[in-house]
């Protein structure tokens, strides 16, 4: 029983100590959470400002949309230069990659053996000429003398008949004397437009085959036209499809009944700066792949084209019609869905949902989502946090550059003079300051 007694007392000795030293950090803590409690509910800590944007009303007017494409241009006129007679290349008389007029002289064959066949044919000329003055006074000698019954019928016709075929070999000698005479102008060959000339594929010296006859004659060269320009180009089922429901309907006209404009860029320009006009369309889809060819026509007066450049083309797409318009900047993307922050009541921002549209004049078309006379937030919206956050906006006209005064020094922070950074936003009541951070996003 004295045993138990021991075990007892140890035990109330051991429950003592620990009450005491659990009073002693109470004690000790207390006036530590109470002070901070107090500095939280007194404002101690830093409030973060509202943070500056630009925001722009919504524009709203007449805009035409306008479709895209790719394309190559091509010479209106594009000839390859060959011989028609056969013979030695004599002479080149252009510039390589120079301009020509039609009528210029660019290549010369060997006129010598043509000059001989001229002078034979000439020559042939004169003798069937020859014959025939012997045939028609022998003709007319024949008549006298078979009036007087000195010559017979039959001699008279032979002489009459010698006269005919006298007149048929002047007209045979004179075709020869014409082809003689062609063959001996197609040694110069010259070009048929006005255009640029190619490389000369065939130096002096060099033998050609040409002629009428021959389907497999020299190349010499090749000469392009340059003013007007063609761009082709090639548009999908689906663009195709909705042209030709417009053009029923009357919102916009067909390019095969109406010169509907385009506009060119080419790779090394900004935008669309050179206008043009349709000017056909073709009658068939390619089965192959599903797209239909187009051409539209070029000024190219100041001989910036040339044939094979690469082009962007832009064709308008639809007729006048009212739209909101927007920087594209301010557009934001949630997952598969596109957004932008509006100015609501006390400068609040409010996430609006849109369906965009195309760029027209450097801004973006709205189809769904904002309506007349709504302020969206163009510049600073990254530090638009989450919708509802308190915003100081300054007002700008849409497309501007953000306000560099504004936009570009960050407002004191609320915790000292020397505080070079914002404070960051207080914490919820029983949420940790930095979840509450990575909480707010877009999106959110």
């Amino acid at each position: 029983m004295g045993a138990n007694v021991a075990i007892a007392r140890r035990s109330g000795v051991r429950i003592g100590l620990t009450v005491l030293l659990l009073g002693v950090l109470v004690s000790g803590c207390k006036p530590h959470g109470t002070a901070q409690a107090q500095g939280t509910e007194g404002g101690g800590a830093p409030q973060m400002p509202p943070p500056a944007v630009s925001a722009a009303e919504v524009v709203s007017k007449e805009v035409t949309e306008w479709d895209e494409f790719t394309g190559r241009l091509e010479a209106v006129d594009s000839v390859n230069i060959q011989p028609r007679v056969a013979g030695y290349i004599e002479s080149v008389n252009y510039k390589e990659g120079a301009e020509v007029k039609k009528g210029d002289a660019l290549f010369v064959i060997d006129q010598r053996p043509f000059k001989a066949e001229l002078a034979r044919a000439e020559a042939e000329l004169a003798r069937a000429r020859a014959q025939a003055q012997l045939a028609d006074a022998q003709a007319a000698r024949a008549r006298q003398l078979l009036a007087t019954k000195m010559i017979s019928q039959e001699e008279a016709d032979e002489r009459y008949a010698a006269r005919t075929q006298a007149a048929a070999d002047i007209r045979a000698a004179e075709a020869n004397v014409d082809v003689a005479r062609l063959d001996m102008e197609y040694t110069v060959i010259r070009s048929p437009i006005d255009g640029r000339a190619g490389r000369a594929l065939v130096t002096p010296g060099n033998l050609v085959s040409g002629g009428e006859m021959v389907p497999n004659a020299t190349l010499l060269t090749t000469v392009v036209s340059l003013d007007p320009m063609y761009v082709y180009f090639d548009a999908d089922e689906q663009t195709y499809l909705r042209y030709g429901d417009m053009a029923r309907s009357g919102k916009r006209p067909s390019s095969r009944e109406v010169a509907n404009p385009v506009q060119i860029g080419l790779a090394d320009e900004e935008g669309f700066p050179h206008p043009g006009r349709m000017d056909f369309v073709d009658n068939v889809v390619d089965p192959a792949t599903g797209t239909i060819r187009a051409r539209a026509v070029l000024d190219n007066t100041d001989r910036i084209f040339t044939p094979g450049l690469f082009a962007r083309v832009r064709l308008i797409g639809s007729g006048k019609f009212q739209a909101i318009l927007i920087d594209d900047k301010a557009v934001l993307t949630d997952q598969d869905r596109k957004y932008v922050y509006v100015l609501g009541p006390n400068n609040v921002a409010e996430r609006r949902d849109i369906k965009p549209g195309r760029i027209v004049d450097g801004l973006r078309i709205v189809t769904a989502g904002l309506s007349v006379g709504d302020k969206v937030i163009i510049h600073g919206v990254q530090k638009v946090f989450f919708p509802g956050m308190p915003v100081a906006p300054q007002m700008i006209k849409m497309g501007d550059p953000p306000p560099q005064a504004a936009m570009g020094a960050l407002p004191p922070a609320a915790g000292g003079e020397g505080s070079k950074e914002p404070a960051a936003a207080p914490a919820g009541k029983g949420e940790p300051a930095s979840e509450g951070a990575n909480a707010a996003g877009p999106g959110a």
